[in-house]
Formats: C-alpha cells, structure tokens, sequence
C-alpha cells in the first residue's frame, strides 16, 4: 500500500511544479508585454549612425526618416536578403529616399540570419566605422530582443530604442486578436531563450578571463 501511494504523490508533485511554471511564465508574458514601447520615439538629438533590423518595410521608412533629417550619419540595414540591392529596394518603393541619401550613406547588410546575426553584423560594421552610438530601430514588440543582444555586444555603445510600430500588430487589446497574442507569446519565449544565451556567453567569458 505504501509503494502504491508514491505514484500519486509524484504525480501531484509533477502537476504542481508544470502549474507554477505556467504560472511564472504567464506572469513574465504579462509583464513583458506592459513593458513594451507603446509611443513613437520623441528624443532628440543626434547619434553616429542608425541600424535597421529587416522585418517591415516601416522600419527601412523611418530609418531614411531619420537619417534625412540629420539624426546620423550613415545608417546600415542589416539582414537584407542577398540578392537585394539598393537599387532594387528604391524600386520596390520600401525605402523612399533621396538618390543621394542611398549613394552617400545607406549600407546593406547581407549577413545576418537572425536577430543575434543583426547585432554581430551592426557590431562590425560600427567598430569599422569608429562609432560609438546608434539609433537601434525595429518593431515594438521586437526591440527587448534587439536592445539585448546589441548592448551584449556592444557593452560601451550608447544605444538608443527608436521603435516602430507595424500595423498588423495591435499592442492595444492585444488578447482581443488572436493573431497579435501569437505573435507576442512566441517573441517572449525567443526573448527568454535570448536572454539564457547572453547570460550564458557571459559566464563563459567571465570564466575565461578569470
């Protein structure tokens, strides 16, 4: 009798250790959603250069609104498909700008597969450059991802969020469209598995340089 009551309580211990999970992992979700950029980015000021994370053809926009009105130098796209070129993204209306603005100042970044990819890539590009500051600019809902992996990379740049916010994605009422909750439940959980790399490509240098 006694070895037939272990299974129950295994089993409650299982059911009770995967509902506290749920329960940290909802309460995460929450707050990282309330967290999120909710308005246009209105700071002032100027930066070395501007990075733009592919994604949404918003995002190429207000870079080249950004850089035509003087808030940088020169901007890099990163994670543009190889076979892109500028001229075919002037083509294909996504990016609206000055022929100038292209020739003189905007790089394309071919590289990058994915958001830690962007900050490896930006990472590069401004050490190459001699830069020191940028304006990092992506969706909303992407930019908790975005921000950490760049200062991880980038640790004594002085990086500033300039968030965009895509149409499709309706951070008001979120749990009122189903589609904009998919999207911010699957950029939390890539946020967490982000967030355990950093941690973890830390302690290894750390260790190293120990």
């Amino acid at each position: 009798m006694a070895r037939g009551e272990k299974a129950p309580s295994l089993t409650r211990r299982l059911v009770l250790w995967i509902c506290a999970l749920a329960a940290l992992w909802l309460g995460g979700f929450l707050q990282f959603v309330a967290d999120l950029p909710r308005d246009p980015a209105t700071a002032a000021g100027t930066s070395d250069a501007i990075v733009v994370l592919t994604g949404g053809a918003e995002r190429i926009a207000e870079g080249l609104a950004l850089l035509e009105a003087g808030r940088a130098k020169r901007m890099l796209i990163s994670g543009v498909d190889r076979g892109t070129g500028l001229a075919d993204l002037r083509r294909q209306g996504t990016a609206k700008a000055k022929a100038e603005t292209f020739a003189c100042c905007v790089t394309l970044g071919h590289e990058a597969q994915d958001t830690k990819g962007n900050a490896v890539e930006a990472a590069i590009w401004m050490r190459e450059a001699g830069y020191d500051s940028l304006l990092l600019v992506t969706a909303s809902y992407h930019m908790p991802r975005g921000e950490l992996y760049f200062r991880a990379r980038m640790p004594d740049v002085r990086i500033q969020a300039h968030p965009v916010f895509p149409p499709t994605v309706r951070l008001a009422e979120w749990w009122r469209h189903s589609g904009t909750a998919r999207l911010l439940a699957d950029e939390f959980n890539k946020y967490l598995l982000a967030l355990v790399t950093v941690r973890l490509a830390g302690a290894e240098e750390g260790e190293s340089g120990a």
